[in-house]
């Protein structure tokens, strides 16, 4: 990993054409969408060297965030931001939302040709930036897998972190300077892909948080004060063991092919939170899946567990 550059006196004003692949240092940036994400990024920016100009964030929850991250930074209209950000542009809106803004600002005459104008979304590529590449910008995907607070504790975790870029040829090596700069390391994903890629990522992550909740509300409901307690040791070594060893950090009664067990789980959990029944079965469904494909879990061994798995979850007994 490249360390990030580090801060300089400001850099001579940079050509209309746009910032140099070779020498990207000292870029002058706007962000529109000062949430946690834009927010973090446009501070990493800041104390790598580039010149953070402008930002938009009307909300309170945008200005409080503001003034930790970005407190010298210009507050403007999402018009203004961008012609403001001669170098790069750096838009952080939600998903459903990035190809309104994208749009509005290139009918309003925002955009000009070389400019940068990056997205941090996961889901979306280049084709959401058309409008921005039709006026001659240089559209730029770049998506940090990390989440965040949008507290100056996110700037601590950026270093290692990666970023996945989707950038034509000619921009890639800006593009891995500017993630060097933010201390991160490049995955290069492809147009088709970006869909999968964030998916992985939202099936890892987003979906983990709600799995180590719905085991603490278990935990409580079976009479456990401090649940978190008991699962943080439990939960840090599974993950660490899933990350190293794959499919064989399974443990537990499913790989054992230990049905009557699981037919427990599921009357009990059926009688006390029926809404966590489908996603213990679905789970489960999916560990079998594995263990079998993985050679941990025997055919013979998975078909009484297959067939507990496979009751209607409404008349689960044991």
């Amino acid at each position: 990993m490249s360390a990030p550059l580090r801060p300089h006196p400001a850099a001579r004003r940079r050509p209309a054409t746009g910032p140099s692949v070779a020498t990207p240092a000292g870029l002058t940036v706007g962000v529109i969408g000062a949430g946690r994400v834009g927010a973090t990024l446009g501070a990493a920016l800041a104390a790598a060297g580039h010149r953070v100009v402008a930002t938009t964030g009307s909300s309170g929850a945008s200005r409080a965030r503001l003034a930790l991250l970005l407190p010298t930074v210009a507050r403007r209209r999402p018009v203004e931001v961008a012609r403001a950000a001669t170098d790069l542009l750096l838009i952080s809106v939600p998903d459903d939302a990035l190809a309104g803004v994208v749009a509005g600002l290139a009918a309003d005459g925002a955009l000009r040709a070389g400019q940068v104008v990056a997205h941090t979304s996961g889901a979306h590529g280049l084709e959401v930036l058309a409008p921005a590449a039709a006026t001659g910008a240089r559209p730029l995907a770049l998506h940090p897998a990390m989440t965040f607070t949008g507290t100056p504790d996110d700037l601590g975790r950026l270093p290692g972190i990666s970023y996945g870029v989707t950038a034509s040829a000619e921009l890639r090596p800006l593009a891995a300077r500017l993630v060097a700069d933010l201390g991160g390391v490049p995955e290069w994903i492809g147009e088709f892909d970006r869909p999968l890629y964030h998916a992985a990522l939202a099936h890892g992550a987003n979906h983990l948080v709600t799995l180590v909740n719905e085991a603490a509300d278990r935990l409580r409901d079976a009479g456990v004060a401090q649940p978190e307690k008991v699962l943080a040791p439990l939960l840090r070594a599974a993950l660490e063991n899933a990350l190293h060893l794959g499919d064989d950090a399974l443990t537990g009664p499913v790989v054992r092919g230990d049905a009557g067990t699981v037919a427990r789980h599921l009357a009990r959990l059926a009688a006390t939170a029926p809404e966590s029944v489908g996603a213990y079965l679905a789970l489960a469904r999916r560990t079998a899946d594995r263990a079998v494909a993985a050679g941990r879990l025997r055919g013979a061994d998975a078909e009484p567990l297959l067939g507990v798995l496979d009751r209607d979850p409404t008349k689960v007994a044991a």
